[in-house]
């Protein structure tokens, strides 16, 4: 079944991450959601949190499977971190890809993989009530460049864990 994707991502790692959306897009995969350029983006940002937030589920409508593409910030900017939240309330499948190795527009990889996402969103359960999703959800984490992303995307997109799996 082919699948509506929904790519989550700091802004800083635009040029890595049009890498990987358009390589998916020409492998023909399906349809991407959540891209926005900066200055629409800033515009949004100004109208305040809610605003952001209401076009991120907006963007999030339709898909069902979520990736976050992970760059050295990305665990701990506020709105990936929300969209984490509404993919799992939502029931998407969830994967990360670590886009570190991808060179940048100077042709610079960066030296190190950025945290792991999906210890940085809690959600109800564990304990004490809340616990990191990555306890719940055993959500892969693939590297585009040693696992061959542009091959292996869509299955692993198909693979995807969801809340409900």
């Amino acid at each position: 079944m082919a699948r509506r994707v929904f790519f989550s991502f700091h802004y800083d790692d635009v040029w890595r991450v049009n890498q990987v959306r358009n390589s998916w897009i020409i492998a023909g995969v399906n349809e991407a959601a959540g891209f926005v350029d900066k200055a629409e983006f800033e515009t949004l940002e100004r109208q305040g949190r809610k605003s952001v937030e209401s076009w991120i589920d907006r963007q999030m409508n339709g898909t069902s499977t979520t990736i976050v593409l992970i760059g050295a910030e990305t665990a701990n900017r506020p709105y990936v971190q929300y969209e984490i939240l509404q993919s799992f309330k939502w029931g998407n499948g969830l994967l990360g890809i670590n886009i570190h190795n991808i060179k940048d527009m100077r042709g610079q990889t960066q030296w190190y993989a950025g945290p792991n996402p999906f210890t940085k969103v809690e959600v109800a359960g564990g304990l004490w009530g809340k616990t990191p999703l990555s306890n719940l959800l055993s959500i892969p984490i693939y590297d585009w460049v040693n696992d061959n992303g542009r091959a292996n995307i869509a299955t692993w997109i198909e693979r995807a864990p969801k809340k409900n799996s």
